[in-house]
């Protein structure tokens, strides 16, 4: 039997199973831990590092090389297809969750690595070295870029961060069970008791797909500390829904985005003193983010406006108030409004190629914890805006906490500054996200701080005597030296990720 075609695939699905549990790991990671630059790097890091491990070892295996390659390769299977669901429990329950996430990711990383040099010897009679050496890595290299474009193409969004883990680790089981048959006439003595782990395991593997949907909630209502109410995996993000003391609260990759208690401080604090700033008319609009849609019920309180354009990445937010009707109810059905158009592209791309231009400006991304993130805050976003925007108008935009990541808020404040903006920072006080929150009024030219609003507009947190309060900084929110952010060195994401694990 020619077994050389069969042993390369092998090696294409023990690249692609390899590269998942590596994504799997430091997306988990960066969800839970929420420092996704740091996590990612480090994951990458260890796991690479543990494959040389794993590598080095293999040359201690002197006999039994099929036996020894199908034996690791349940073992990838059991420890590989069950990572996700332990990650998640653990985080919920340990404190010394770190131990068991670089234990699970070093342990996966020296079996994986074991992998391919057992495979290369088992080989190494049907082929010479160089043509076994480049058929390998060949099939090696593609099975991790089907691996990386699958990961967030197909498995998350389809699967979820569990699901995937349990379906990889299927198919390291199969492969292993696989190399029973494939592998028999170089495996000496009884195999049945191999096939029977290799059975096993898979079926264990199969009850957890099973019970997927329990385990993530289990775990996630455990790090939330309140149930969960509603839960969609995206290309894009996780969008978990939890209630807590008569509100709820929606949480993107596990940071909390809103409370709908106290949503209303941030969302006026945001909208109403850039509209004030550009004249009070507002009629030509855009909102970048905010698909959550309660910016948008703020802006269309104006009678004036005509049109309002809001770019979001993520389809699933933009139509969330559809499917979780608490969310249409609080932003007024804001989408059903035929004055707004939305476009479901990132922001970065749509801004190089937009004609519009613009009376305000609102700004409604998360914060900046990732370099995706940190070029939405960058001189050259900056200045894609400026071309967009009317001689008189305003733009306002989120800057995180002014006290508890005071860095990042002044280093967004100075980007504006550094990309021709007159800026007026300011604050307002939201205690579901901690307290201060930050905020950033810009012009062209220098402006006079606003301090009216129109009548009639139903708000329930600013008025002309709080209005002006918003831009008396504290001496502890007064500035600090900080780089400029700009797209070739993300001093932003950096700051954010000091200042906030300061508070952890």
């Amino acid at each position: 039997m020619n077994r050389t075609p069969l042993l390369f695939l092998n090696v294409f699905l023990i690249a692609t199973c390899g590269l998942v549990y590596e994504l799997l790991a430091g997306t988990l990671a960066s969800y839970v831990l929420g420092d996704s630059v740091t996590q990612f790097s480090i994951i990458i890091g260890l796991y690479l590092s543990a494959m040389g491990v794993g590598a080095w070892l293999s040359r201690f295996v002197e006999k039994g090389l099929a036996r020894t390659f199908v034996e690791v390769e349940l073992g990838v299977a059991l420890l590989g297809g069950a990572s996700a669901p332990l990650l998640f429990l653990s985080f919920a329950q340990l404190s010394y969750f770190h131990v068991v996430l670089y234990g699970v990711v070093f342990a996966i990383g020296v079996l994986v690595g074991l992998e391919l040099p057992l495979l290369m010897r088992i080989a190494q009679d049907e082929l010479d070295f160089k043509e076994l050496v480049a058929r390998v890595l060949t099939f090696d290299y593609i099975g991790a870029l089907v691996a990386s474009l699958m990961f967030p193409l197909f498995f998350v969004p389809h699967l979820g961060l569990v699901r995937t883990s349990l379906v990889i680790g299927m198919v390291n089981a199969a492969v292993g069970l696989w190399g029973t048959w494939l592998f028999r006439p170089l495996i000496h003595g009884p195999v049945l008791g191999m096939r029977i782990r290799g059975a096993l395991v898979l079926l264990l593997l199969s009850v957890g797909i099973f019970k997927a949907n329990a385990l993530t909630r289990y775990a996630e209502e455990t790090m939330f500390n309140s149930p969960i109410i509603f839960t969609e995996t995206t290309p894009y993000q996780r969008i978990v829904v939890t209630r807590a003391k008569g509100g709820y609260q929606l949480h993107l990759n596990g940071h909390q985005q809103f409370n709908s208690l106290d949503e209303y401080r941030y969302h006026e604090a945001l909208v109403h003193p850039a509209i004030a700033a550009s004249g009070g008319q507002p009629k030509n609009v855009l909102v970048l983010g905010g698909g959550d849609g309660l910016a948008l019920r703020e802006i269309l309180k104006y009678d004036s406006v005509q049109a309002v354009t809001l770019v979001d990445i993520d389809p699933a937010m933009t139509s969330l108030s559809q499917r979780f009707a608490p969310l249409g109810e609080l932003n007024k059905h804001a989408y059903a409004d035929p004055r707004v158009r939305v476009v479901n592209q990132d922001a970065f791309i749509w801004m190089e190629s937009a004609q519009e231009v613009y009376d305000t400006i609102i700004i409604d991304f998360p914060d900046p914890s990732t370099f995706g993130l940190g070029k939405l805050y960058t001189t050259r976003f900056y200045r894609l805006l400026k071309r967009r925007m009317a001689p008189h108008a305003a733009l306002s935009i989120q800057s995180t906490s002014p006290l508890l990541a005071r860095q990042a808020f002044w280093c967004i404040v100075r980007t504006l500054e550094a990309s021709g903006f007159a800026v007026k920072p300011y604050h307002a006080t939201v205690p579901s996200f901690g307290g201060v929150w930050g905020f950033a009024l810009a012009r062209h030219e220098e402006f006079e701080t606003p301090t009216r609003l129109p009548k009639g507009l139903a708000l329930q947190f600013l008025n002309e005597t709080v209005m002006p309060a918003l831009f008396a900084l504290p001496e502890d929110l007064g500035p600090v030296p900080v780089e400029v952010n700009r797209l070739n060195n993300q001093a932003l994401v950096r700051y954010h990720d000091m200042d906030w694990k300061r508070h952890e």
